[in-house]
């Protein structure tokens, strides 16, 4: 009688369990079913929404570009040239002149043009005197008359005091057409040099350009400035002659490069740059360079290296032949022909060859005439 009553308790709890087990495999069934559709749905739609957040974060990536090289541009043309300039005294690559002082107010100009000039060369900057730079009270009415500031460019020697710095410090005494450079003279230290005489130009005078020549080459004044003035409108311009000449790795040759490896294969090129005998920069390049003196490298080749300090900036190279002609009959031709030239000199000699005889020659038969550069309008 018991296994009966079991087995029919048995029995009608079978019913019930089946309704049971129907009804949570249906909900159960309801919610995977729910799941799929809400899964296909962000399945459809997440490539859209990638697809938009790739293209915010680019409009982002470029608004951000381009405001980076908007606030650059600004840093350039805005660097503050004082800032950059207080250096202690010690600091052989720091700008420091001894025609004004580093905090005081700059005067405005068209044109610093800076005479690169040594020690044992006073017979050829007599010889500049003599013709092409004019002198006295002449070289301060250029200055304030027509903004236009000419001075050869030294720095001192390695012993303090030496006879050589008494010798320029009388000499400047005299002429009163020097600026000096806190920089100690040597023919290997070119590149350090023009870098300085950038930063003290900058530090002394608020120009529109920055000149720098050699002492054997023959410059016509008004012809430069002329020159210069069709650019004025033309932001972060590099003005010369421009070249590519080989990159020299033998040690016996003159110009060569001890980092020669930087620039590829042996017998590469460099890249396009101004030649070293006379180039201008525009006063927002100067002021790049003043601003960032300490991080710019510097090559054996004083042209490379500035060349080199302009590479990635949105630059304009200038190239401009007028910059460049030959000592007669070449100079004399074009003078002849109503187009002066503004810088005369010999490729073969990287400048006019024996330049304190031969610079009087080039002066008479290739000048401009005195008065050119007072009429001049820049």
């Amino acid at each position: 009688m018991k296994q009966r009553s079991s087995t029919k308790i048995s029995l009608k709890w079978i019913p019930f369990l089946c309704i049971s087990f129907f009804v949570l495999g249906t909900v159960f069934s309801n919610r995977l079913w729910i799941a799929t559709i809400f899964n296909d749905c962000d399945t459809k739609k997440k490539p859209a929404t990638d697809n938009d957040e790739k293209g915010e974060v680019l409009k982002t990536h470029e608004a951000i570009e381009s405001l980076d090289k908007s606030f650059a541009m600004l840093q350039i043309k805005l660097a503050p040239p004082g800032s950059s300039q207080k250096m202690k005294n010690s600091d052989a690559t720091g700008a420091v002149s001894t025609l004004a002082g580093i905090d005081s107010p700059r005067k405005k100009a068209f044109m610093v043009i800076g005479i690169n000039t040594a020690f044992s060369s006073r017979r050829r900057r007599d010889s500049i005197r003599e013709t092409w730079m004019p002198q006295g009270e002449k070289l301060v009415r250029l200055e304030r008359e027509k903004g236009i500031i000419i001075r050869f460019i030294i720095g001192h020697s390695a012993t303090s005091d030496s006879i050589l710095d008494r010798a320029i410090d009388s000499e400047d005494a005299q002429h009163k057409d020097f600026l000096r450079l806190e920089h100690v003279e040597g023919y290997h230290e070119l590149s350090a040099k023009t870098k300085t005489y950038i930063c003290t130009a900058v530090a002394n005078w608020d120009a529109e350009f920055y000149v720098k020549v050699d002492d054997d080459v023959h410059v016509n004044l008004g012809k430069l400035a002329a020159l210069l003035g069709r650019y004025r409108s033309k932001p972060m311009a590099y003005i010369g002659c421009m070249k590519s000449g080989p990159v020299l790795s033998k040690k016996s040759v003159k110009y060569h490069e001890p980092e020669y490896w930087k620039f590829g294969e042996e017998g590469n090129k460099y890249f396009r740059h101004a030649t070293g005998q006379i180039y201008a920069i525009s006063k927002d390049l100067a002021n790049y360079v003043a601003a960032n003196q300490h991080i710019l490298h510097k090559y054996a080749n004083e042209d490379v290296s500035l060349g080199s300090w302009f590479i990635g900036l949105e630059v304009q190279h200038l190239n401009i032949k007028s910059m460049c002609c030959g000592t007669p009959p070449d100079c004399e031709l074009k003078a002849k022909a109503g187009n002066a030239c503004a810088a005369s000199f010999d490729w073969s000699c990287s400048g006019i060859c024996r330049s304190v005889e031969k610079i009087k020659i080039v002066h008479q038969r290739c000048g401009e005439g005195d008065a050119v550069v007072w009429s001049a309008l820049f």
